[in-house]
């Protein structure tokens, strides 16, 4: 999947110093560097959305803190705005792919909007899901709902007026509450975003834990993860095909992909392909089929 080059050179130099480099900024200058890309193309709304995100002061504030809590106190996975931003360039890649092969997003037919409307609801529910974490990790996805809601009605002041603001904003309250490993998406939607936070695994998103020593099939299975891609499918719309350096990777898409997958509502329409792509392993486990 092609993304930003700032966002690509912040995926391939080392994580784990500069993510904790980062939190050691003082929020004032941690949020100064925060820098939001997304392909916009034709999307008016979708673009005054992400202009309004880049200036707003606060709703970094909440990505700093996420940050915070997940690298220095629990010493997890990177949680930074760069965490947003793949999140939402993936989400918004598997929504156009989706649509691309007319799949109509829930928004559109319970609705009567339209797919950039849809847009709106991915990308905004990728900028809100984890702005919880700035509370606490547990029960983050609730403490996302309360903190959003006044803030996304000021995001979307003049871009929606009632009712349609507030029928977006529900969809991206269902959406964050139901990215959550038990979580039930009920449009599509929320699918989306459910999946593509799952699908944040490329380029070591543990080598913080992985390099502090905290070594255990998760950090092992996601420093295994090389690259991501979304493109048409062979036998469903859409296909993701993840490249593995070993095995061990097979535990992030069996164990943990599946299990966001499953239940998204995205099943009938994507298919997981799996490569390994060392030649010491490829005769063990050349292609794997994610079963959904």
């Amino acid at each position: 999947m092609t993304l930003d080059p700032e966002t690509e050179h912040r995926i391939d130099e080392p994580v784990s110093p500069e993510a904790v480099r980062e939190t050691r900024l003082t929020p004032a200058e941690a949020v100064e560097g925060m820098r939001i890309r997304l392909p916009v193309r034709g999307n008016r709304k979708l673009r005054k959305l992400i202009e309004r995100a880049h200036e707003d002061r606060q709703l970094k504030a909440w990505w700093h803190v996420s940050n915070v809590n997940a690298v220095v106190r629990l010493e997890i996975n990177d949680h930074s705005w760069v965490h947003i931003q793949l999140v939402a360039n993936i989400a918004l890649k598997l929504l156009r792919e989706l649509t691309k092969h007319g799949v109509e997003p829930s928004v559109v037919r319970d609705y009567g909007m339209t797919n950039d409307d849809a847009e709106i609801v991915v990308v905004l529910a990728a900028l809100m899901h984890c702005v919880g974490m700035s509370v606490h990790r547990r029960g983050h996805e609730d403490f996302s709902l309360f903190l959003s809601e006044p803030k996304m009605r000021e995001l979307l002041d003049g871009i929606y007026e009632e009712p349609d603001r507030t029928v977006v904003i529900s969809e991206v309250l269902q959406a964050i509450t139901s990215h959550r490993a038990d979580g039930e998406p009920l449009a599509l939607e929320a699918g989306i975003l459910r999946v593509a936070d799952a699908l944040d695994m490329a380029k070591g998103r543990s080598r913080i834990p992985f390099e502090r020593g905290s070594v255990s099939m998760h950090s092992l299975s996601a420093a295994a993860i090389d690259e991501v891609r979304i493109e048409d499918g062979d036998e469903k719309p859409v296909k993701i095909e993840i490249l593995m350096n070993n095995s061990s990777g097979l535990f992030q898409v069996d164990g943990l992909l599946k299990a966001k997958l499953r239940g998204s509502g995205l099943e009938p329409y994507v298919e997981v392909i799996a490569h390994i792509d060392t030649e010491s392993e490829k005769r063990l486990v050349p292609v794997f089929r994610l079963d959904t």
